[in-house]
């Protein structure tokens, strides 16, 4: 057991973590109307709640135990609950106190579940972006549980199961890592594609907000926007940076690339409003942070400081013209979910297969160093294969519960608001301005239930 390491990927986990609660829910939170951020930012809380908790009962052996179906997933009761992983076995390390502890490489097995937990969490979260405004709270809930179970949990062992590496050293794992051989370093397929194609499922399925291309839904709070992206920027380091699973050089190249890819991106977004637009905007910029944090992604390994530059511009120029595509195609993806996360998602994967170079960490040149296209269909393939299964998934999930208990709120309560008419509260109790804000003859009702009142 490495201490250097292990101290790392606690900080990385904690980084990524925060780049769900409260990075993303206020992110999203801030892009819709008044009437709904705060069920926008449960449904983020909600899928922390529930995924972390499927993650530790049976989530992370189906991602990392050993392989049991042609490199589809693992072994769903290997690490039931973590048995095993607590103690003495396979892989020991001792730390200061002379406890044996399970190792994945250098690391505690603890730790890494936690690292791994934390990612499961936040895919799942990003997908709520594609549905704001008229998914139910239950029924969303319900969707991760599912999706989580039978999307996420096999594609993470596809994409990070290597073989040996987690559990044991005769273990085999997924298919897209080991086989098929493409380079996804944190999460370009696993993460974006496959939630950015679960939201457009998800928005098909829904259908589109009531005044959608009608009436102007224009984010209600850019401020909450700015600084959930800045949250995003802060944590996405140990998102990249952290898994590299050690406190080394290619922490230190995915550290680099993701903080120069994340500055080109930001800058080609407002370079595209200003020209198509007439205006940089503030909505441009944390939107161009992000597609360069999806872009870079699964390519921090894989491409040296110029090319992560190159990559970041491309992605957001790319995704700053795909947002629109909602309206020529006639799907409401709310909160562009499908423009930035799965698009961006495909640009920076695809884009490893030219712009790598073998004097990254990776090791692999791509069409512009010499390499041919063999790495580039590796990652078309990769790509696709993620694109395919979530999209296809999604929405048979989706369906079925529509079609059962209902996933779409009432059109009433959606005009009204679905704050008021999933969780009885507001986000901003305005009536309190100036004064109590209760009625004289009234009683208020106990903290929490503030959009209430009870007769005297």
């Amino acid at each position: 057991m490495d201490s250097g390491d292990t101290a790392w990927l606690m900080t990385s986990a904690a980084l990524v973590l925060a780049m769900t609660a409260p990075g993303l829910a206020l992110f999203y939170g801030g892009m819709v109307r008044t009437k709904s951020v705060l069920n926008m930012m449960m449904m983020s809380y909600g899928a922390l709640g529930l995924v972390s908790v499927l993650w530790v009962l049976y989530g992370y052996s189906i991602a990392f135990g050993d392989d049991v179906k042609g490199g589809l997933f693992g072994s769903p009761g290997q690490f039931f609950g973590l048995k095993g992983l607590i103690g003495t076995g396979r892989g020991e390390g001792d730390d200061a106190l002379g406890m044996a502890h399970q190792l994945v490489g250098t690391i505690p097995a603890p730790v890494f579940v936690g690292f791994q937990a934390v990612f499961a969490v936040i895919t799942v979260a990003l997908i709520s972006g594609a549905i704001a405004d008229r998914a139910r709270f239950g029924p969303w809930l319900l969707f991760s549980g599912i999706w989580a179970t039978i999307v996420y949990f096999p594609v993470a062992h596809w994409v990070f199961a290597f073989d040996g590496v987690t559990a044991g050293a005769d273990s085999a794992g997924g298919w897209i890592a080991n086989r098929l051989k493409a380079i996804d370093f944190a999460g370009g397929t696993a993460v974006h594609i496959n939630a950015g194609a679960a939201g457009l499922a998800l928005a098909l399925v829904l259908g589109k907000r009531i005044g959608f291309r009608r009436d102007p839904m224009r984010p209600h709070n850019l401020t909450l926007v700015m600084i959930g992206a800045g949250l995003l920027w802060f944590g996405w380091f140990g998102f990249n940076a952290g898994s590299a699973v050690a406190a080394n050089g290619t922490a230190g190249v995915a550290w680099i690339n993701t903080f120069v890819a994340t500055g080109a991106a930001m800058m080609g977004w407002l370079l595209v409003e200003r020209i198509r637009d007439g205006h940089a905007t503030s909505l441009g910029a944390a939107s161009g942070v992000v597609a360069g944090l999806v872009g870079i992604t699964p390519s921090c390994s894989s491409v040296n400081p110029v090319g992560a530059i190159v990559l970041g511009f491309v992605t957001a120029v790319i995704c700053a013209y795909a947002v629109g595509l909602k309206y020529k195609l006639g799907f409401d993806d709310s909160l562009d979910v499908v423009g930035v996360h799965l698009v961006g998602g495909l640009v920076g994967t695809l884009l490893v297969g030219f712009l790598a170079t073998a004097d990254a960490p990776a090791g692999v040149d791509g069409l512009f160093y010499g390499g041919g296209v063999d790495q580039l269909w590796r990652q078309a393939v990769g790509a696709g294969a993620v694109l395919v299964y979530s999209f296809v998934l999604a929405y048979v999930i989706g369906l079925l519960i529509q079609k059962t208990i209902g996933f779409r709120i009432d059109e009433e309560l959606e005009v009204s608001g679905i704050d008021s008419a999933e969780h009885a509260e507001t986000g901003y109790d305005l009536a309190t301005l100036g004064g109590t804000g209760f009625r004289p003859g009234t009683t208020p009702v106990p903290s929490g239930h503030l959009s209430k009142e009870v007769s005297a």
